[in-house]
C-alpha cells in the first residue's frame, strides 16, 4: 500500500487525506500541533503526526498548507520530501481581507509560489495540482462538476504520478508545462 504524507490539517488537507484513504492509501496527516487533531480519524489507515514525521512517512507528499506558511514548512521538511513527488496545493494568497472582492497575492507577475518552493528544495519534485478546485469537489466530483485540472512541474515522472492520482480522484489532467506555468495556474485560484 502506497503511503501519503499530507502536510496541512485544515479543511483542504483533511479532505485530501480522506480522499487518499478512500482510494486505499495509507495516510499520515502532518500538522504543527498534532494534539489539536488527536480525535481526527479517517478510516483505519489515518494517522496524525508532526509535519516532519508525515513528510518522512509518505512515498507521495501533498502540500496543503496556507500559502504564507508554505516556505517555512517546506524548509522544516526538506529532508523528508527530497526525492519525492510533492503535489503542491498551495496558493500565494496574501493575508488580509480581499479588497473590492479581489484577493491579493504575495508573488509578483514573474514568479510563483511553487517556483520558490522548488528552489528551496531542488531535490523534491513539485507538481502544482488541486489548488484551483473547491475542497467540496476535490474527491470524485459529480460528473457534471468534473473539470480538467491543469498541472505543471519540472519532472516528467512526478507529473505522471500526479496524473494517476488525479484520474483516481475523478479528474482529467492537462500538463501545461514546467514550474513557471504555476504563475498562471496560481492566478486562477483567485476566482475560488
Amino acid at each position: 500500500m502506497k503511503k501519503v504524507g499530507v502536510l496541512g490539517s485544515g479543511v483542504v488537507g483533511r479532505t485530501l487525506a480522506e480522499g487518499f484513504e478512500k482510494h486505499g492509501y495509507e495516510v499520515m496527516l502532518g500538522t504543527g500541533n498534532p494534539n489539536k487533531l488527536s480525535d481526527w480519524q479517517s478510516g483505519t489507515n489515518g494517522k496524525v503526526a508532526s509535519f516532519e514525521r508525515a513528510a518522512s512517512f509518505g512515498d507521495l507528499i501533498v502540500l496543503a498548507v496556507k500559502g504564507t506558511a508554505a516556505a517555512k514548512i517546506v524548509e522544516q521538511v526538506k529532508v523528508g520530501i527530497s526525492g519525492k513527488t510533492v503535489l503542491d496545493v498551495t496558493n500565494p494568497i496574501a493575508d488580509g481581507v480581499a479588497k473590492d472582492g479581489v484577493q491579493a497575492l504575495f508573488t509578483g507577475p514573474d514568479e510563483s509560489l511553487m517556483e520558490k518552493l522548488q528552489e528551496l528544495v531542488p531535490d523534491a519534485f513539485f507538481v502544482k495540482a488541486f489548488n484551483c478546485v473547491n475542497n467540496k469537489l476535490m474527491v470524485n466530483p459529480p460528473k457534471s462538476k468534473a473539470v480538467v485540472m491543469n498541472i505543471c512541474g519540472n519532472d516528467g515522472p512526478a507529473k505522471k504520478e500526479a496524473k494517476e492520482v488525479l484520474t483516481q480522484f475523478g479528474f482529467k489532467s492537462k500538463d501545461v508545462g514546467d514550474a513557471a506555468a504555476a504563475r498562471e495556474i496560481e492566478l486562477a485560484a483567485i476566482a475560488l
